[in-house]
C-alpha cells in the first residue's frame, strides 16, 4: 500500500512538471511573435517634391475688350451702272488692289470717245485761230486790215485755247468715270460677302443713297480696344517711363488670352490711350496692337488683356495642384532634411502659364509635396521622389 501512494504521488509530479514546460513553451513563443509582427509595418508613402520656380515677374491688371480693325472700309460705287462681273469669292483675303467689281464700262467708255472728238475739234480750231492770227499780224502793219480785225482774232484765239483746257477736263472727267467702273482693293485685308449679284444696278455717287457692295477689314497687325479705370490710369503713368513723351510713356508690353485660352500667350503693346477720362463712367479708352500673321483673330471677337502695373520681381511659384485648403486657408507641405512633412500656410498671387504665385509664407530653398497630398499627414515621414523636370536640371547640371 506504502508502495502504491508512492508512486501515484511521483505520477501527479511529473504530470505538473509537464503542464508548467508547455505553458513555459508557449510564452516564449509569443515573445517570439511580437517582433515578426513589428518588423511588417507599411513603408513610408512615396510622393513627388519639388522647389518653388524662381521667376521675374511683375504685377499685373486684367481687361475685357474686342478687337478692331486696324482699316475698314465700305466698297461702293462712284458711277451708277449695272453690274458685270465679280472678281473674289466672299470672305477671301484680297491683296490691294486686287480687282473686286466690274461695272458695264461701254457707256463711259462712249462718253470718253466724245469728249475725246470733241477735244480734237477744239485742238483744230486752237490751230486755225493761231495761223489766223499770225497772218493778221504781217496784215495789220501794211493797214489793209483794220486794228479792230486783228483784236477779233486774239480774242478767237484765245477762246480757242479755253475751249481746248475745257475739253481736256471733260476728256479727263470721262477717263475717270471710265476707271470708276473697275472698284479694286484699297488695302490688304479680308473682305465680306458681296450685296449684289451680276447684272443689278448700282448707284453711285457721293451722297448716301450710294449700293453697298461689300466691306474689307484689315488683318495684320489688329487692336484691342478695352477700357481702364481712373486708379489703373494714375498707376501706369507712374510706372511707365518716360512720362514727358508725346504718348505719356504708356507704350507698354500687355499680355493676352483667347476665351478658349489657358494662358496668356500673345504679346503686344499699347499704341493708344485716349485724351480724356469719361466722366460718366470714371473710365478711359485704351487700345493695344497685335500681330496677327495666321489671321485667328477676329474684329469683334472678345478677348482678355493681361497688363503689368509695376516693377518686375523675384517671385516663387508653385503647381497649383500643389496646394492644400483647410477651410479658408491654404498650405503645401514641406519635406525636411528628415523626410517629415509639415504644413505651411501661403497667401496665394494669381496664376501665371498653370503655376500659382506665392505672395507670402513660402522660401526658395524649401522642398514641397507637388503630388501626392492625399496620402501624407502632417508629421508623418514620406519617401519624396523629385520631380522629374528638376530631377532632369540637376542631371545636366552636375
Amino acid at each position: 500500500m506504502m508502495f502504491s501512494f508512492s508512486s501515484s504521488r511521483s505520477l501527479d509530479r511529473l504530470t505538473c512538471a509537464s503542464a508548467m514546460i508547455a505553458l513555459a513553451l508557449t510564452l516564449a513563443g509569443c515573445n517570439d511573435s511580437a517582433p515578426s509582427n513589428a518588423s511588417t509595418a507599411p513603408p513610408a508613402p512615396q510622393v513627388t517634391v519639388a522647389k518653388p520656380l524662381k521667376k521675374l515677374l511683375s504685377a499685373s491688371d486684367e481687361y475685357v475688350g474686342r478687337f478692331v480693325a486696324n482699316e475698314y472700309v465700305e466698297v461702293r460705287a462712284r458711277v451708277s451702272g449695272y453690274l458685270k462681273q465679280i472678281q473674289f469669292s466672299d470672305g477671301q483675303l484680297v491683296k490691294k488692289g486686287d480687282p473686286l467689281f466690274q461695272i458695264d464700262p461701254r457707256p463711259f467708255q462712249t462718253t470718253l470717245d466724245q469728249a475725246g472728238g470733241a477735244l480734237g475739234q477744239a485742238r483744230a480750231n486752237l490751230a486755225f485761230a493761231g495761223t489766223d492770227l499770225k497772218r493778221s499780224q504781217e496784215l495789220v502793219r501794211g493797214s489793209t486790215i483794220t486794228q479792230q480785225t486783228f483784236d477779233q482774232r486774239v480774242q478767237a484765239k484765245r477762246a480757242a485755247e479755253a475751249a481746248v483746257i475745257t475739253q481736256e477736263a471733260v476728256v479727263r472727267q470721262a477717263q475717270l468715270e471710265l476707271d470708276f467702273t473697275q472698284l479694286n482693293a484699297p488695302f490688304t485685308g479680308r473682305i465680306g460677302d458681296r450685296r449684289v449679284s451680276v447684272g443689278g444696278l448700282v448707284t453711285g455717287g457721293t451722297n448716301g443713297s450710294t449700293t453697298l457692295l461689300a466691306t474689307i477689314v484689315s488683318v495684320d497687325p489688329i487692336r484691342f480696344e478695352f477700357t481702364m479705370d481712373e486708379g489703373a490710369y494714375l498707376r501706369y503713368l507712374r510706372a511707365a517711363p518716360g512720362d514727358s513723351a508725346p504718348d505719356r510713356g504708356l507704350r507698354l508690353p500687355v499680355r493676352l488670352k483667347l476665351l478658349d485660352e489657358k494662358s496668356f500667350s500673345r504679346d503686344g503693346h499699347i499704341d493708344f490711350i485716349d485724351n480724356a477720362v469719361n466722366t460718366d463712367s470714371g473710365t478711359i479708352r485704351a487700345r493695344a496692337e497685335f500681330a496677327n500673321a495666321d489671321g485667328k483673330l477676329t474684329p469683334g471677337m472678345f478677348a482678355r488683356i493681361q497688363l503689368a502695373s509695376s516693377a518686375a520681381v523675384d517671385t516663387l511659384l508653385v503647381p497649383d495642384a500643389a496646394i492644400g485648403t483647410e477651410q479658408v486657408r491654404k498650405f503645401v507641405y514641406v519635406v525636411d532634411a528628415n523626410n517629415v512633412v509639415t504644413p505651411k500656410y501661403v497667401t496665394l498671387g494669381p496664376l501665371v502659364d498653370g503655376q500659382r504665385v506665392i505672395e507670402k509664407g513660402l522660401d526658395a530653398d524649401d522642398t514641397i509635396v507637388t503630388v501626392g497630398l492625399m496620402r501624407v499627414r502632417p508629421g508623418s515621414k514620406v519617401t519624396p521622389q523629385l520631380a522629374k523636370a528638376q530631377a532632369e536640371t540637376r542631371t545636366t547640371t552636375n
